[in-house]
């Protein structure tokens, strides 16, 4: 669909003021980062600073304007990177060299507007948002099955704690056999959200640190802190993360942070009959999911979605007759 434009051209253009950047939203639902040069008709111009490439008109979806300044994170938080030029834009954010490490209490300070509680008729878990427009991660087993969602989330006001339930909460995607789902707020009066980065669990150590937030047995806000046990816990065929953090009803979907205040792992479970064995899915799998959340997009005409089993064929009798 993209075509190169010429390459004298880009060579003239690529110096273009960088001050502001143009985002191109294609039909396709990927989208274009760059800087428009020059709009006609039938095609628009985006100069992308390695590429100059002509875009037809009638693959774009909408043209907006933003600066390129890579966007804030959490309050005192390093900037979080900029997506790349002529990259679709990443639903979360990432950070490439993480921060100092700090004290719990600092990142509990900084991160728990983030973390919030999910409800449904059935019951209750943990979630965290993922980018400022609502979108957030929670355990597949919070909602399975469920048509009926709230999410509460506790915004600091004036120094305060405000409660706000939010409603209109939308199933975007979901991989059960992950246990993952994607959920978005979608009420009209929800402000710009706190957020948190995703970071690398392979980058841990056993023996760090690590702490969790959430809301277990529905006492929100609960904070627990641990070490990483092993990074390789196998269990029901999948690899989890085993840490100390006491662990609990109500913690699934809840973030497990590292000392950076980075999400490394995605609680899920825990083992009943013991003290210290809690179990969180490890981030990669949750960027993979939503990376590729396409394939998992959640429908309310078939909400088992991705994957539905057929009956076993039966074996056929024959019959042979003599002649």
């Amino acid at each position: 669909m993209l075509k190169q434009f010429a390459t004298v051209a880009a060579l003239l253009l690529c110096g273009a003021v960088a001050g502001t950047a143009d985002v191109l939203e294609l039909k396709d639902k990927a989208a274009v980062t760059g800087k428009v040069l020059a709009e006609k008709p039938d095609i628009v111009v985006v100069d992308l600073g390695y590429t100059v490439l002509t875009i037809p008109r009638k693959d774009i979806v909408r043209i907006s304007h933003q600066e390129s300044a890579a966007p804030s994170g959490p309050a005192g938080a390093p900037p979080q990177p900029a997506p790349s030029a002529g990259s679709p834009r990443r639903l979360y954010d990432s950070i490439d060299k993480p921060p100092t490490e700090r004290s719990v209490r600092e990142l509990v300070q900084q991160l728990g507007e983030a973390v919030v509680q999910v409800r449904t008729p059935s019951g209750l878990g943990s979630g965290f948002l993922i980018n400022a427009d609502g979108s957030l991660i929670t355990n597949f087993h919070v909602i399975e099955g469920e048509t009926q969602i709230s999410v509460e989330v506790y915004h600091q006001e004036a120094g305060q704690l405000e409660r706000q339930v939010y409603k209109q909460v939308r199933v975007v995607a979901i991989n059960k056999f992950k246990d993952l789902a994607l959920l978005k707020i979608e009420d009209k009066n929800a402000p710009q959200f706190v957020r948190v980065p995703l970071g690398d669990a392979e980058a841990l150590q056993v023996g760090d640190r690590v702490f969790a937030i959430g809301s277990p047995l529905g006492l929100e806000r609960t904070v627990t802190e641990g070490i990483l046990s092993t990074k390789t816990r196998e269990m029901g065929g999948e690899l989890y993360l085993q840490t100390t953090a006491q662990i609990n009803p109500g913690n699934s979907g809840g973030p497990l942070f590292n000392l950076a205040g980075e999400v490394v792992g995605v609680i899920n479970m825990k083992v009943t009959f013991g003290e210290g064995l809690g179990f969180a899915i490890p981030v990669g799998a949750v960027k993979f999911f939503l990376d590729h959340r396409d394939a998992f997009l959640y429908s309310n005409d078939n909400p088992g979605n991705p994957y539905r089993y057929l009956e076993p064929p039966t074996r056929t009798q024959h019959t042979l007759t003599a002649q």
